[in-house]
């Protein structure tokens, strides 16, 4: 298998903007009117709004304190966002959403609830000590073009569990956890500890194990007798607090793109991350398959909501001994689950939680809530039965056509983590104002070097002038870089895209492997005073792909 298909990004599918519009369409119609009648609202999450539907994927990543959570979301995007700050300490405060934008800029959390653009009006009524722990950083970003990251405030360990947030910090992660795409709860290979906060933070995730994929990170650090028994106190402390038969997916990794420390699970930490960067690149070819399911999911729970509040109405006195019935009732809820269960056929998987739907009927005043309606039981089975049928295959339709999709691709997810301003980029284009310029634009700022790279290059035997792609990986990975970023390095160097490098691709490739390794930024595209002189337009050695 040749190296540039080992390290090709995924084919991107089609365009889901007419199922979303079906699905914002059959909430509106079907589900919002009968959700306002039985007052959803009030005991579940609030209701959509367009930009539930509308809004780019999200990916959520927590993790208890120093676990690597800000330097993920740098990995991903490869650059800084404003206000991050990495440090063995807490050193985030805040929830903040990482979103595309035209310009770099903060947006406070009592703004981001006013605006009808952005998914988080809802947030609101967390009130003014969560809202001014809310931010959202806007920057021009081609990741961000795709998918939106939400970092958290780092989890609590056990010596701190006492300090309060001011705020009920286990429901914002539920409600972020409904609207997410995908979940990234970080440990540290280091630390293992499950602290109080931890284990609350773990409640706010039952329902949506499917979105979660755990992450134990800075595997490099420890060898690989210490890792398996991390490994195995993970999963075992996992299962302990979720309770499923199903195993959660744990990925080992380090996931910066520093070189790694040579250890013996070397090459499972690469395919790991190779693993969980193609999950993440698959979201936004998934999005419209996860809107739906949690429409699905939605109109299910507003089923078995709709007959809770009608038998609770139902028994209610007319006139007197209302306070008591009430408690009795509210006392009884099991039981009135497994009638309701038994008489209408809801499936118990469809009801919420018990204990807490307890906890919300005591603040209602059950005499306001009503009957249950034929019309509105029929029009979720309609919902259920046909509606929701009908969309599948318009998304087999998409899928077929193939049309361009913006995803993720893992070029996208490189980068040292160094401010512009620290160093002179050298991979940065020299301007063209004048004709010094256009000398020195004109020179290969690799030739200078070039006879040192020379020497590599023959000592790794080419044959016909050329080395293979296996050669050169061979070559490459002893440098510890994370295989993502010898990619990227790979396919800037393979010019003419022959999968084969001459002795001017190669020593492009060394160059700019070295400049990673002194901590600066790869360059997305190559610029032109990086070509080598033989490849460049007009050059009579220029190969045509």
């Amino acid at each position: 298998m040749s190296i540039r298909r080992f390290w090709s990004a995924p084919k991107a599918v089609g365009d889901v903007n007419m199922v979303t519009e079906e699905l914002k369409n059959l909430y509106y119609k079907r589900l919002l009117p009968i959700e306002k009648h039985y007052s959803f609202h009030h005991f579940h999450s609030p209701s959509y709004e367009d930009a539930d539907f509308d809004n780019k994927p999200m990916v959520l990543v927590m993790g208890q304190y120093s676990t690597g959570k800000t330097t993920f979301i740098r990995y991903l995007i490869e650059q800084d966002f404003l206000g991050s700050r990495v440090g063995p300490e807490p050193t985030t405060d805040c929830f903040t959403a990482v979103m595309h934008g035209e310009s770099e800029g903060i947006i406070p959390g009592n703004a981001l609830t006013v605006d009808p653009k952005k998914p988080f009006r809802n947030l609101d009524p967390f009130g003014n000590s969560f809202l001014n722990r809310f931010q959202c950083v806007h920057m021009p970003n081609q990741v961000l073009e795709n998918i939106s990251i939400i970092d958290t405030p780092g989890i609590l360990t056990a010596a701190k569990r006492k300090l309060s947030r001011g705020y009920d910090f286990p429901a914002v992660l539920r409600w972020f956890a409904e609207r997410v795409d995908r979940i990234i709860l970080l440990f540290d290979a280091h630390k293992l500890e499950f602290s109080d906060e931890l284990t609350r933070a773990f409640g706010a995730l039952f329902g949506y194990e499917d979105k979660l994929r755990v992450v134990l990170n800075k595997a490099d650090r420890v060898d690989s007798q210490q890792l398996m028994r991390v490994y195995g106190a993970l999963m075992w402390s996992l299962g302990k607090v979720f309770r499923t038969p199903e195993i959660l997916r744990v990925y080992i990794g380090s996931f910066w793109s520093e070189p790694r420390q040579m250890c013996d699970h070397y090459q499972l930490i690469e395919l790991e991350e190779e693993d969980l960067l193609a999950d993440i690149r698959n979201l936004p070819r998934n999005a419209a398959v996860r809107k739906l399911n949690d429409l699905v999911k939605r109109a299910r729970l507003l089923r078995a909501h709709a007959h809770i509040i009608s038998y609770l109405k139902q028994e209610m006195p007319t006139i007197f001994c209302k306070e008591s019935k009430k408690h009795n009732l509210i006392y009884q809820l099991p039981v009135i689950f497994t009638k309701i269960q038994q008489q209408h056929r809801v499936p118990a998987g469809d009801f919420p939680d018990c204990t807490k739907m307890q906890e919300k009927l005591l603040g209602q005043d059950f005499s306001k809530f009503k009957t249950l309606k034929a019309s509105h039981l029929a029009s979720l089975d309609k919902l259920l039965t046909t509606d929701i049928a009908n969309l599948v295959p318009l998304l087999q339709q998409q899928e077929m056509k193939k049309k361009s999709l913006p995803s993720v691709l893992d070029a996208e997810f490189l980068g040292t983590f160094r401010r512009d301003h620290y160093r002179r980029d050298p991979f940065k284009e020299l301007p063209k104002d004048n004709e010094s310029n256009e000398s020195e634009f004109d020179e290969w700022v690799v030739e200078k070097y070039k006879p040192k790279y020379d020497e590599i290059f023959y000592n790794l035997s080419p044959n016909d002038g050329k080395l293979s792609g296996t050669k050169v990986r061979e070559w490459m990975t002893t440098t510890l870089l994370p295989n993502s970023v010898l990619a990227h390095i790979w396919r800037l160097s393979d010019v003419d895209g022959d999968g084969m490098l001459d002795n001017e691709e190669f020593a492009l490739a060394v160059h700019l492997i070295e400049g990673k390794l002194e901590g600066y930024y790869l360059p997305r595209e190559l610029p032109c005073h990086l070509v080598p002189p033989s490849k460049r337009l007009g050059s009579t050695s220029d190969v045509s792909v």
